[in-house]
């Protein structure tokens, strides 16, 4: 509910905004004099949407000046505070003096209520857009401090969903049970498996992986647990298993679906008793090992199915981290993009926003393909200038080539990629624009619509 605070020394002037704007649901704070307008707003700032102010406070005054006063004495205490200015003596040069001072209205008495009202709700809805991007401001600025205390092995963490997702992963990190990552083939799982280990208390031991659907069904046993000498066909000599390889830190499983059931049956053995044998050996071994897991499938129906052992999952899935696609995290794209193509070339405006269109299919490391591939097409950049790449360059399906036709809307910015852009280009609002693919006026309007300061370039 929106709050306004009504200043006027006429008690019927109060009472009568006070009911008009109670009719349309404003919460109405009231004061008579400047001394108890200062405190209201000193003590309700945060909170109130707008300010009705009069410009005189005695029956015998009207050259305005104590409502100056109040009007520079308020901005002081709220800069961003929208105030409309009433009066029952009207001096033109005064009024344009106050408006290009951030008086967002100079209304006469007896005032219009439709036009009040008007300016009423225009700038409530710019109160409450201002208020909503300063709190996600806020809280970017909150979330970026504490991924600085992450390790994130390097990895471009930027939308909401991955800074949220890298955080949880930080703190389970600390603890030694065992975690299931889900999500699409691409994804960056393997990344956030990373980011468990060098986060955990084993960060100093090694950080092993095995692709469980890369080996044949015959031979994970051996590559999970190791074999003597002559325990199979070819075994020429001992080798060590993963397991063992990893003991004293972390040991990711990727494709955890494609472990056979005998393989399950063995490793949930391992997970239950920290035992196990190479291949062809009676020595039991002691695993002192953080199993990660990670998978693309749906386990749950592959248990209903009899392809995946119920207990085996439950050992697995103690925490379930999901990485999001990158199509449902479209912030993700053109700043892992600027990575990927670090110094030596850049986006043109039109390729990045083909980027942005695209639906990713094969997520982060089919992007990593296209790139790696536009960079070969894309002309040879003269000596000391950055590679462009345009649209034609990405050589993406026909979907993605009528991003020349796409809606502002749908391309749109957000809050949170705008002020990474500044970021990422110190203020520079042309280099700013055209990472983001937009032109200079159009970047400068949703500054205005995000209330983002035009700060100078440093």
């Amino acid at each position: 509910m929106a709050t306004v605070l009504v200043i006027d020394d006429h008690e019927a002037i109060r009472a009568a905004l006070r009911i008009a704007l109670s009719l349309e649901g404003i919460t109405v704070l009231e004061a008579a004099e400047p001394e108890s307008a200062r405190a209201k707003v000193h003590m309700h700032g945060a909170d109130i949407d707008v300010v009705i102010q009069d410009m005189n406070f005695h029956s015998d005054e009207t050259s305005g000046e104590e409502g100056i006063a109040l009007f520079h004495a308020l901005r002081a205490l709220q800069p961003d505070l929208p105030i409309i200015l009433l009066t029952a003596w009207t001096h033109l040069e005064q009024a344009v003096l106050l408006v290009r001072a951030g008086a967002a209205d100079y209304l006469q008495k007896p005032w219009e209520p439709i036009r009040l009202l008007q300016s009423l709700q225009n700038l409530i809805e710019l109160s409450e857009q201002r208020r909503a991007a300063q709190s996600a401001q806020s809280m970017l600025v909150q979330q970026r401090a504490a991924l600085a205390e992450i390790d994130l092995r390097g990895q471009v963490i930027h939308s909401l969903a991955m800074q949220e997702l890298v955080r949880i992963a930080a703190r389970v990190a600390q603890s030694q049970v065992s975690v299931l990552i889900t999500g699409p083939n691409g994804a960056g799982k393997e990344g956030i498996a990373e980011i468990l280990h060098y986060n955990s208390n084993v960060k100093d031991g090694p950080f092993i992986s095995l692709n469980c659907g890369a080996i044949p069904a015959e031979l994970i046993e051996a590559e999970l647990f190791g074999a003597d000498s002559g325990a199979y066909t070819g075994a020429t000599h001992a080798r060590a298993g993963r397991f063992e390889v990893a003991q004293g830190g972390s040991l990711l499983l990727d494709e955890i679906g494609n472990l056979s059931l005998a393989g399950q049956m063995k490793l949930l053995r391992v997970l239950e008793t920290g035992q196990y044998e190479r291949l062809g050996s009676n020595h039991t071994r002691h695993a002192q090992v953080r199993v990660i897991s990670a998978t693309n499938a749906d386990l749950k129906t592959m248990i209903s199915q009899g392809k995946f052992r119920e207990d085996l999952y439950y050992r697995l899935n103690v925490i379930e981290l999901r990485v999001p696609p990158l199509n449902a995290r479209t912030e993700d794209i053109l700043p892992i993009a600027t990575a990927l193509l670090g110094h030596a070339a850049r986006l043109s405006p039109q390729a990045a926003l083909t980027l942005r269109s695209y639906p990713w299919p094969g997520n982060v490391r089919e992007l990593k393909n296209v790139l790696t591939r536009a960079t070969l097409l894309a002309p040879v950049a003269a000596a000391g200038t950055q590679q462009i790449i345009n649209s034609e360059d990405l050589r993406l399906p026909e979907h993605a080539q009528s991003a020349k036709k796409i809606t502002s809307a749908s391309t749109e910015p957000t809050h949170e990629e705008i002020l990474g852009a500044l970021k990422k280009y110190h203020g520079v609002i042309a280099d700013a624009a055209q990472y983001l693919g937009l032109t200079r006026q159009s970047l400068y309007r949703r500054m205005d619509r995000f209330a983002i300061a035009r700060e100078p370039a440093r």
